[in-house]
């Protein structure tokens, strides 16, 4: 529990320091953030080899979505989010939850959900592409 409730905060830690600095795309730091996030799981398990090809392309996959959320429209980026911590759950069931740290699966699952809800609601209410804000 304890672990959720820190991805809760850290998530909304994260959106409101970005609401607050308005200088920078949003868009853009969400994107980033959510490409850089898929590599953690690279650093996590490079000792493993077959782990760290499944990692690397999982990694390489959320670059992609990063990189279409930009592009395209926001909710792109939603959906990478929602998968990121579709993966965190579903991690331990396929992997060797042994490679990561402990009670990552639920801290990083609940900061990507937050995220990705933060994105949905913004990006419905102001319905443009440059939402986020």
């Amino acid at each position: 529990m304890t672990a959720i409730l820190i991805g809760i905060l850290s998530g909304l830690l994260i959106i409101i320091s970005f609401v607050l600095l308005k200088q920078f795309d949003k868009k853009m730091i969400y994107a980033l953030v959510l490409a850089g996030i898929g590599f953690l799981y690279v650093g996590f398990v490079w000792t493993h080899l077959e782990s760290l090809i499944i990692n690397s392309i999982q990694a390489v996959a959320f670059v992609l979505l990063a990189y279409y959320g930009i592009k395209k429209n926001s909710y792109i980026l939603a959906a990478g989010y929602l998968l990121h911590g579709c993966w965190d759950i579903a991690y331990g069931f396929f992997r060797d939850p042994g490679l990561i740290p402990p009670h990552y699966d639920l801290f990083c699952s609940s900061l990507d959900f937050t995220i990705c809800i933060y994105i949905i609601i913004f990006r419905a209410w102001f319905g443009t592409k440059k939402v986020i804000a």
